[in-house]
């Protein structure tokens, strides 16, 4: 690892967070061994233990461990897997939810510098054995619940959690692992993460996991997290956003909340029992704690919340704005792809000024418009967005990559720039829909269908039309007892927008099909006629 000035600031802005507290000059060696030994997510648990011991560490829905039980337990695990033939040239499937297992299959991996590939714990069968193949999984760490998803993939497999009595699980192979540290791998782990998967197999974007601090840098930055506190991730940790924000806490020191499936309720109530200073969740996690109404959220003291930080699909304006009416300025919004990483963070401040921003880029992040040329474009114009960061992923496992046009990065995304440089996301460079020679995005007119009252949750998309290339159809989700028929929809979009974007197909659902990112998936909505 070069030492550049980035790395410099990044690791200052790490110790300013809490990462590196004061400690005994004996515990620095073992500190640094475990940093060089296995890389990031390795060195996070191990250095944490050394650090905090028995401060705890982690709160599941079995109990709570340490970080010393933490670091024991992913010790044993790597020790158990060694001694049946896993290692650096080994490739693990994790399909698991947010639980203690998740992060001791994930610690373990990473201290035995395995590939380790986080499996979409919404995948069908097919999906699920097309995307192992591809990656040649030698092992699966799974939950009971994903028996019928896995059986037909031939690989071992270790059940991660079940409430019944099994012969392989992880519980028994840590039991009988050892527990001392595990001998330094010969190269650190590759985390193997997959795109969101709303059309196709889903792509495997490797990351080699070295000691740099430059994303733990940038993430904190922006997003003021600090050690010692509570932080509740709600957001699936398989995906990249919760895997960052859960590595982060453990790093720095916080108790880990985690719960299995997300309950708008249940979230509330750990919000008060642990006193949580941060919460991640993804949009739609957002919307159901906010529809449980001002009074059953007033019933919760959430004061100790100083972060409320979303990420994984795009945060409406109005989205944004009701929750910091609802729990103060404290909403974060992250912006970035499996591919670049991170590429914006707009602050509290910044989704006052301007609702619906993606912000600015953090510590160590460029971030340029182009057009289709490869010229920048100007504040106000809509152009590609390209991200420049120095952790870009190098290709995809399955071969190919994103256009890269002088170091920097295409997300596949497009937006604009505010006049004070405040990026905004304008939709998938793939999913303008041109309607009647008429460029639309059709986030513009989610955003829009989102602010009526009767409106709880609106998809938009285009649709082949015999006469104008293209038409835009909108699927609507309406509040409990509300009203709305497809007449007025379309009014209240033509009021406010130009005719083109006014949809001509409007399909109410009970729900909108979303995977668990947030992300709506468009070919399970129905056909229109």
């Amino acid at each position: 690892m070069s030492f550049s000035l980035t790395e410099f600031r990044a690791v200052l802005v790490c110790a300013r967070a809490g990462m590196f507290p004061l400690t005994t000059p004996a515990k620095l060696p073992a500190i640094a061994r475990a940093l060089r030994a296995y890389g990031t997510a390795g060195a996070a648990v191990a250095m944490s233990a050394i650090r905090y011991g028995d401060r705890t560490a982690l709160v599941d829905e079995r109990g709570e461990l340490s970080f010393a039980d933490l670091d024991r337990r992913s010790n044993a695990l790597a020790n158990a897997l060694r001694a049946k033939g896993i290692g650096p040239e080994s490739c693990v499937g994790i399909l698991c939810r947010n639980h203690r297992g998740l992060l001791d299959a994930l610690f373990a991996t990473a201290k035995l510098g395995c590939r380790t590939l986080l499996l979409n714990t919404d995948f069908a069968a097919p999906q699920l054995r097309d995307v192992c193949a591809r990656e040649e999984v030698g092992l699966l760490v799974h939950d009971e619940e994903f028996e019928p998803v896995v059986r037909d993939y031939s690989a071992p497999r270790v059940l991660a959690w079940t409430d019944r009595p099994a012969d392989e699980t992880l519980e028994a192979l840590i039991s009988a692992g050892d527990p001392a540290a595990p001998a330094a791998p010969a190269r650190h782990q590759r985390l193997i993460l997959l795109t969101s998967g709303t059309t196709g197999t889903p792509k495997g974007a490797p990351r080699a996991l070295s000691g740099s601090l430059a994303i733990p840098g940038g993430f904190l930055s922006k997003i003021p997290y600090r050690g010692g506190r509570s932080v509740y991730v709600a957001a699936p940790i398989f995906h990249g956003w919760g895997l960052l924000t859960a590595t982060i806490a453990i790093a720095l020191g916080n108790t880990l909340i985690v719960r299995r499936r997300f309950d708008p309720v249940a979230t509330l109530d750990a919000l008060e029992r642990h006193r949580c200073d941060a919460l991640a969740v993804v949009p739609i996690m957002l919307s159901r704690l906010l529809d449980l109404g001002p009074a059953e959220i007033g019933r919760r003291d959430t004061s100790s919340l100083r972060i409320l930080c979303v990420a994984g699909a795009a945060l409406p304006g109005e989205l944004g704005t009701r929750a910091m009416d609802t729990f103060g300025d404290v909403v974060y919004n992250f912006y970035g792809s499996t591919e670049v990483a991170y590429a914006s963070f707009a602050t509290p401040e910044d989704l006052r000024a301007a609702p619906g921003t993606v912000g600015y880029p953090p510590l160590g992040t460029t971030v340029r418009l182009l057009d289709d040329q490869g010229n920048e474009v100007p504040r106000g114009e809509v152009g590609r967005i390209f991200v420049g960061n120095g952790i870009q992923f190098a290709g995809y496992t399955g071969g190919g990559g994103k256009e890269v046009i002088d170091g920097l990065m295409s997300t596949g995304d497009v937006g604009h720039q505010d006049s004070q440089g405040r990026l905004f996301v304008d939709g998938r460079d793939d999913d303008m829909i041109v309607s009647g020679g008429e460029n639309v995005f059709p986030r513009e007119v989610e955003d829009l269908l989102l602010t009526h009252p009767a409106v709880l949750d609106a998809a938009v998309i285009g649709v082949p039309d015999p006469d104008y290339g293209q038409r835009l159809a909108a699927y609507l989700v309406l509040r409990p007892s509300a009203t709305l028929d497809a007449d007025t929809a379309r009014e209240f979009v033509k009021a406010n927008l130009a005719r083109y974007k006014v949809p001509r197909d409007v399909t109410f659902l009970p729900t909108l099909p979303r995977n668990p990112s947030g992300k709506v998936i468009r070919k399970k909505l129905p056909e229109t006629s």
